[in-house]
């Protein structure tokens, strides 16, 4: 076949290092969205939705055939830091935790993901982040190290 043809929805999740709630600020929140979507799309990963709290983003995008998880995630995250350190001086300490979550998700899940990216303050009354990551890391059937995960 001379044509290569590909569509991978992937979830990202990654925190802020040490969860610290840099993105409090709505605005500044709405924002870092907006960019993060840009990343994707400039990088042919066609965006479907970005959101999260103040502490931690999820992204739900098309992977793009040319490049990889890896590669997408460690973009994302160097120029939306970049960035964000020159929105204000309260963001010079501004840094991603260094790892990720990524995961593949069914068409048919789609709807389901982006309701519940949409709905996460409501969903965070009641789960912290590091709740919410054991609990996505156990329903894709991935096995961690506590010691490794958080930063």
């Amino acid at each position: 076949m001379p044509q290569s043809l590909a569509q991978i929805y992937l979830h990202i999740v990654f925190s802020t290092k040490e969860r610290r709630p840099f993105l409090h600020n709505q605005a500044i929140r709405d924002e870092v969205y907006h960019f993060l979507g840009g990343i994707c799309n400039n990088l042919g990963c066609q965006v479907l939705r970005v959101g999260g709290v103040a502490d931690h983003v999820h992204i739900l995008c098309r992977l793009s055939r040319t490049i990889s998880v890896a590669e997408l995630v460690k973009e994302l995250k160097r120029e939306s830091s970049h960035w964000l350190k020159t929105k204000s001086t309260d963001m010079a300490e501004f840094f991603w935790q260094s790892g990720y979550g990524a995961f593949s998700v069914s068409p048919g899940h789609i709807e389901a993901l982006l309701n519940y990216i949409v709905k996460q303050e409501e969903h965070h009354r009641k789960e912290t982040f590091q709740e919410e990551f054991r609990r996505l890391l156990t329903k894709y059937g991935l096995e961690w190290d506590e010691r490794y995960v958080w930063d």
